[in-house]
């Protein structure tokens, strides 16, 4: 079913999405068992995470899913506050790792570990490695779901052959490449500065490039002062020097991520360059025009740092995202939700609709599809380097817990407008980690 301009736009405000299916022959609210499910909004996602709910209702006319969709910076404060009021939908999407660790903690959240064991075949289809941060203290709460998301470095081709240079192959051809795009009127990077999470890709890759994996690690384990760590400081001073060599497009700091608005900044040409997720792909595939059928964007891991202790094969972003079960909801809630884990979850329509938006989805045997994509190229780069990284960091603000996340968001902010030192950033970290 397509859905209009008008019902995503009232998506936008939490309306329901069941309640425009209604009108496309589902059974709608008004049959539903009372089990509900918050998820994230915008397209192309949006339409394949509806379509999986419609067909699961169209199924099970007796157990029916009401499904209410957020905005991505919105959704984040809006679950954690439903959830610690004891008001969460019963089928909680989420990211895994630090934030899902904080519930399971709390209780919030249904043990799963028994079903998967019940319901073995469920799990043996799933990439293993997404069970990570599903898992906390051996046991699992969340189930694995769409795609895998590493963070890409993007490119438009068009501008490098305008501008006459080449994709950097080290942090120092990325220095080198500003002054020549500035030169031409051409942002070198496209950013989204005021969602706070895109800006803190570019750490997530420079503390692992210079320092490798374990110096997030020893921030995760809560080790005292890492944030002082030398290699932390230089990544910290190095994405300043970015900054003050006018690498980002000016204004950055009030670009927001959810209205798309770094995507279009590339695929237009006013800027050569964005890290973003793996979705990206998809949202410039649907609204750039022949930019993505044209060849014009260029792909490629994050670039090494001399000198850096890191391996440049490694990647993070999302390894999967999750779906959990309230454990305030009532027992028919809870059975409706395990039946859509079980027989809504990645079934082959959906996996269908992720290959077609140029996505990887995480359930195991889909490399023909893949391959036969028009999208082979891109979802055979970003299924390489899934399964290829000796590492796939979690994205920092799921790895970590709430607090210090949230502090880590506003110092990176900080951080990007130069309002903090890298050692007091470091300071201001170290104050909240291991807590």
């Amino acid at each position: 079913m397509a859905l209009s301009r008008r019902t995503l736009l009232g998506l936008a405000t939490g309306v329901p999405v069941s309640a425009a299916l209604a009108a496309c022959g589902s059974s709608g609210p008004g049959k539903s068992s009372g089990a509900t499910y918050w998820y994230l909004n915008g397209q192309p996602q949006e339409g394949v995470r509806a379509s999986a709910v419609e067909a699961f209702n169209k199924a099970h006319p007796k157990e029916q899913i009401e499904d209410f969709t957020f905005q991505n910076d919105a959704y984040k404060t809006k679950i954690k506050t439903a959830i610690g009021a004891g008001k969460a939908p019963t089928i909680i999407w989420g990211w895994g790792g630090g934030t899902l660790r904080t519930y399971a903690k709390a209780g919030q959240v249904e043990d799963l570990t028994s079903w998967f064991d019940e319901h073995s075949e469920v799990k043996k289809r799933l990439l293993p490695s997404s069970f990570a941060a599903a898992t906390v203290d051996g046991r699992i709460y969340a189930m694995p779901c769409e795609t895998v998301q590493p963070i890409i470095l993007y490119y438009n081709k068009k501008v490098f052959e305008q501008v006459g240079v080449e994709p950097p192959k080290s942090w120092d051809d990325i220095m080198a490449l500003v002054p020549r795009f500035n030169a031409k009127g051409i942002a070198p990077f496209s950013l989204g500065g005021q969602s706070q999470w895109t800006n803190m890709m570019w750490l997530e890759f420079l503390f692992d490039r210079i320092g490798g994996p374990e110096l997030f690690q020893a921030i995760i384990e809560g080790e005292k002062n890492a944030w002082s760590n030398p290699d932390a400081i230089t990544a910290l001073t190095k994405v300043q020097e970015l900054v003050e060599a006018r690498g980002f497009i000016k204004g950055f700091s009030s670009i927001t991520a959810d209205s798309n608005a770094d995507q279009a900044l590339l695929y237009t040409g006013r800027a050569a360059m964005m890290l973003h997720g793996a979705w990206s792909y998809g949202i410039q595939q649907a609204r750039g025009g022949d930019f993505v059928p044209s060849g014009a964007l260029g792909y490629m891991n994050f670039p090494p740092v001399e000198g850096g202790k890191g391996d440049p094969g490694n990647t993070v972003g999302n390894p999967a995202q999750y779906l959990s079960i309230s454990s305030k909801a009532d027992a028919k809630q809870k059975k409706v939700a395990k039946d859509y884990l079980a027989t809504g979850v990645l079934q082959d329509a959906e996996v269908k609709r992720w290959i077609d938006n140029g996505s990887v989805p995480i359930r195991l045997g889909t490399e023909k599809l893949l391959a036969a994509s028009k999208s082979a190229d891109f979802l055979q780069f970003t299924y390489d380097i899934a399964t290829k990284a000796k590492v796939f960091g979690q994205s920092w603000d799921q790895a970590l817990t709430p607090t210090p996340a949230a502090t880590m968001l506003d110092n990176i902010v900080k951080l990007f407008q130069l309002s903090v030192t890298p050692k007091q950033f470091a300071e201001n970290l170290n104050a909240v980690t291991g807590k």
